[in-house]
């Protein structure tokens, strides 16, 4: 039998109850499913799906930002209402 080693983390409730409950629709504990993702990880030595910023918090974007509020500051740029933009995550 292999070693093992007790993990303990913190994490928000209500993604924990949604994680149990996708877990359990696929026949893995919580446990089982950590422990598939570590092994990927010490295997491939990376995380094993896509991380991506959002878009939004980007250094270009921000600078945009910044100037688009200047000029509504100094009275250079219109303040206009428009509609929001969604964004579709499937």
């Amino acid at each position: 039998m292999a070693n093992t080693a007790q993990v303990s983390f913190r994490i928000d409730e209500d993604v924990k109850k949604s994680a149990e409950l996708a877990l359990d629709e696929m026949g893995l504990t919580m446990t089982a499913a950590i422990t598939v993702f570590l092994k990927k990880v010490g295997r491939e030595r990376r995380i094993p799906f896509e991380i991506s910023a959002d878009p939004f918090y980007s250094e270009t974007n921000m600078q945009y930002l910044k100037k688009v509020i200047n000029g509504i500051e100094d009275g250079t740029r219109p303040l206009v209402e428009h509609e929001l933009i969604e964004v579709n995550e499937e």
